[in-house]
């Protein structure tokens, strides 16, 4: 009998697994809904005003790239947010951000930044926010464009704990974990 066959069954076989686990049981998986119910997560409330914020990347080997403390100031003018970001890394370097955020009556996200090609979308569910956009890294970070998903859930504190991937090719290259919570006082820059 033929090798053939066996090796087309077995390689279906994988590929279908392969399938079912990104489908139905990984970060993928998630969806709004799974967070309908719980605290109810406003970006228009949580995102408001000086944030602090601190997290760590994960390179495609899952160890530890990259650790920062950062610091946004969002603010709103009806359903349009306008956050400022400043990222210190534990490199010395300092990345400046900004995100144009829309709100639709429906939850629905509209994101747009520099570094982000076209425009991300998103949308805000029960206790959980997903963005999902592409993100182009910096000239001395490779340049490269990748497929970024936020996920950002409200915990009962009111803190948020904000897990990203980021792929190229469908293969995941690095992750972010990371928690934003309002300011305190001597965090404010210029207070």
């Amino acid at each position: 009998m033929s090798f053939l066959p066996y090796f087309i069954f077995g390689a279906g076989l994988m590929l279908a697994a392969v399938f079912a686990k990104s489908r139905y049981v990984s970060f993928w998986a998630q969806k709004p809904e799974d967070y309908a119910t719980g605290p109810v997560f406003d970006i228009r409330e949580r995102f408001n005003g000086p944030i602090d914020c601190e997290g760590v990347i994960y390179g495609p080997t899952g160890r530890v790239t990259s650790r920062f403390v950062a610091h946004f100031d969002a603010q709103w003018e009806g359903n349009k947010c306008t956050m400022k970001e400043v990222f210190h890394y534990d490199s010395g370097q300092v990345q400046n951000r900004e995100w144009k955020l829309t709100l639709g009556n429906d939850g629905s996200i509209l994101a747009q930044a520099p570094d982000v090609i076209g425009q991300g979308s998103g949308q805000q569910t029960g206790s959980a926010v997903l963005l999902n956009y592409r993100l182009k890294l910096t000239d001395d970070a490779g340049g490269y464009v990748l497929d970024t998903t936020d996920w950002m859930y409200l915990m009962q504190n009111g803190s948020i704990m904000n897990r990203s991937q980021f792929r190229k090719f469908g293969i995941k290259v690095a992750e972010l974990v990371a928690t934003m919570r309002p300011a305190s006082p001597q965090t404010v820059p210029g207070e």
